[in-house]
Order: C-alpha cells, then structure tokens, then sequence
C-alpha cells in the first residue's frame, strides 16, 4: 500500500514539476513578447506624430487582417458542417421513411392475417350443419351477420 501511494506521489511530483516547467516557458516567452513591444513602442515615440498615426493605422489594419482571415476561417469550418449536417438530416430522414414504409408493410400484413384468420373462422362456423339456436333479441344482429 505505502508502495502505491509512494508511486502516486512521485507521478503527482513529476506532473507538477512539468507544469512549472511549461508555466515558465510561457511566462519567459510573454516577457519576450513584452520586451519586442515595449522597444517597438519607444521607437514608436520618437517618431514623429504624423509617422505614429501611420503606424498604429498599419498595425490595425494588420490586426484587422488577421481577424477577418480568422473570421473566414471559422465560415468555410461551419459551411462544411453545414453540409456534413444537411447530408446526415438526409440519411436520417430516408431511414425515416423506409421505417415508416416497413411499418406500414407490418401493418399490412397484420391485416392480411387477421383477415386470413377470420376467414378461417368463418369457413369453420360454415361447416356447421342443422338448426340454429338464438335468442329472440339477436335476430337483428343473426339476420345482419347472414346478409354480409
């Protein structure tokens, strides 16, 4: 047990010491970022107002660029699940029909045997031979029953 809980413990340590380890790069690569900022906003100062202007209109469009290419990144990515999705919605909707389809055979052929077994039923009571014995009231329904 103390064993399992040694090696759950050194793999705890490892997983955070790689942490730090990626935490740090990030945090020395921000700085760098930072740094190549800073020097292109001093050298940004020194020039002259009408240069600045110029300048930070090129940096948004720069930026503008990169958003409107990202944008239209992310349209051609739903586009193409727009069809994976419409091409799925047409295979579900054909497994659909062909379901309702094959019901509507079951059902048919449900029928067909009920039909089949009352047939049977009645060829049955046909071969009955001799009198009759009813009650009075079900001489409507006996006479109704004879005619059809």
């Amino acid at each position: 047990f103390l064993r399992l809980l040694e090696a759950q413990l050194q793999d705890q340590r490892r997983e955070h010491e790689e942490e730090v380890e990626t935490l740090k790069s990030q945090v020395e690569a921000m700085k760098e970022e930072m740094e190549r900022q800073q020097q292109a906003f001093l050298q940004t100062l020194q020039l002259s107002p009408e240069v600045q202007v110029e300048f930070g209109l090129q940096q948004e469009i720069t930026r503008l660029t990169n958003e409107n290419l990202d944008l239209k990144e992310l349209l051609e990515k739903l586009e193409k699940n727009e069809k994976k999705l419409k091409k799925q919605l047409k295979i579900y909707m054909k497994k659909v029909q062909d379901f309702e389809a094959s019901q509507a055979m079951v059902q048919t052929e449900r029928r067909r045997h009920e039909l089949n077994r009352q047939v049977a039923v009645q060829r049955k009571e046909k071969d009955f031979q001799g009198m009759l014995e009813y009650y009075k009231e079900d001489e409507p329904l006996l006479v109704r029953n004879l005619i059809t």
